[in-house]
């Protein structure tokens, strides 16, 4: 595969992004956490050594999101040197923040990939490149979190309400230098 704007196309360097999901309260994972595992796994099958960088502060229930995510990507295969959590995020915009922050620290210059929902890639994305980072999407997850249309519907209009807040946060936190 030779085309750049392919997700996921092989090069070297990329880091993946994968956006935290509720944990359940026993600790476990929820639905939606494995399935954007998944989708992070999937997309890294075609990148040469990709740094994984879950992101997802501790939400209802412990553990951090990025903690049950580094269980199972390390569960997975993946070794503990390619995975870099971020442990402070509690919402899309302060998991870009904090990602950008961390990436950029440590003088990362390649491609990041962002692993979400469906319902969820494009604000991700669009949020990273306004950080400043050239974002894609990994290719979304085989089947929705959601198992009902009612559910689906509820998260898609969420996140129709979500994406314009966040993008203007995200413009005016990048015209003031704190982005």
């Amino acid at each position: 595969m030779t085309g750049a704007a392919a997700p996921c196309a092989e090069e070297a360097g990329a880091a993946i992004i994968i956006f935290g999901a509720a944990v359940r309260p026993d600790g476990t994972p929820s639905r939606a956490l494995r399935l954007r595992v998944d989708a992070a796994l999937r997309c890294a099958a075609r990148l040469s050594q990709p740094l994984f960088v879950p992101t997802g502060g501790v939400g209802r229930h412990g553990p951090a999101e990025a903690t049950v995510m580094t269980a199972l990507l390390q569960a997975a295969g993946v070794p503990e040197a390619a995975i870099l959590p971020e442990t402070t995020g509690d919402d899309t915009l302060s998991s870009v923040r904090a990602c950008a922050a961390l990436l950029k620290g440590r003088g990362f210059r390649g491609r990041v990939y962002a692993a979400t929902s469906a319902y969820h890639l494009a604000r991700c994305v669009a949020l990273l490149r306004i950080a400043g980072l050239p974002a894609r999407p990994c290719p979304r997850p085989l089947v929705p979190a959601a198992r009902g249309c009612g559910a689906r519907w509820y998260w898609r209009l969420r996140e129709a309400a979500a994406l314009p807040v966040d993008l203007a946060l995200a413009v005016l936190l990048r015209l003031s230098g704190r982005l």
